[in-house]
């Protein structure tokens, strides 16, 4: 039975102590393919999440200037507020609509369009980048579309925030617990200086049965985040998808984003 990458770290551990007897092997051994485990009867899951941003409801609401979903992101996740645009670390973030839509943009766009905020985060592409150049395998995909970064194995070469076109990765060049401005969540780990970060789709709270915890914010007033299973005709996020014409950032490159933008 094959171990997850954690496991198989920790058997080697344990086999280089000397340690490495038959109940500890066996107990090691156990992941989700197991007949041991039992996943959360709760869990929210899906064959390729996805996610879709209503710019017109966001910017009639506010939305990026009220910061609410960043904030309900960078709290949960203990992301730390460095205080230096250059090294700063996001996961949910805005910037203006003609840099994130710039093989969009033309001298004729209508009023000050160019220079509205729109929400960025990662992408969770088909064909991620990120993925293929990392050395560890610290970066990888999930069965579910899901873009994961596995700290524990991340090197900090930033090989995948160079192969990332939309900019969505941050490194942590200074000890981030120290720049934790909110009250720390235990529920969520830290990280340590040298590592990348991101955002993850909220996958520890899908495990529990929650949404992402930006939908969540974003929703409360009104409907401006769509998120879903993109493979099943039912989810809340292909309905709208299927009734409203939308756009994703760069799709010439063929990465196949799995964030869309309403418009």
């Amino acid at each position: 039975m094959e171990t997850s990458r954690r496991s198989f770290l920790k058997l080697g551990g344990l086999c280089a102590l000397g340690l490495g007897s038959l109940p500890i092997v066996n107990a090691l051994a156990k992941t989700e393919t197991s007949p041991e485990f039992v996943a959360n009867p709760r869990a929210l899951t899906a064959k390729r999440w996805g996610m879709a941003i209503d710019l017109k409801a966001c910017w009639e609401k506010g939305k990026p200037e009220c910061k609410e979903c960043s904030a309900a992101c960078h709290t949960i996740h203990n992301v730390p507020d460095i205080g230096n645009p250059q090294q700063e670390i996001k996961w949910i973030w805005t910037e203006p609509y003609g840099g994130v839509f710039a093989d969009m943009a033309n001298s004729y766009l209508p009023g000050d369009l160019a220079q509205k905020s729109v929400l960025v985060l990662c992408n969770h592409c088909m064909d991620a980048p990120c993925v293929r150049v990392c050395p560890t395998k610290a970066t990888f995909k999930r069965s579910d579309g899901i873009t994961m970064i596995d700290y524990h194995r991340c090197i900090g070469c930033r090989f995948c925030m160079a192969a990332c076109p939309y900019g969505a990765r941050s490194f942590n060049f200074w000890e981030p617990r120290g720049y934790i401005k909110t009250e720390l969540n235990p529920t969520y780990p830290t990280r340590d200086a040298g590592v990348v970060e991101k955002c993850n789709f909220c996958e520890e709270r899908l495990a529990v049965g929650l949404r992402p915890a930006c939908v969540e914010a974003c929703n409360k007033d009104g409907r401006t985040m769509y998120f879903g299973d993109l493979e099943d005709p039912d989810s809340e996020v292909r309905k709208v998808l299927a009734v409203r014409y939308s756009i994703k950032r760069r799709p010439e490159l063929g990465t196949g984003p799995s964030v869309f933008y309403l418009i």
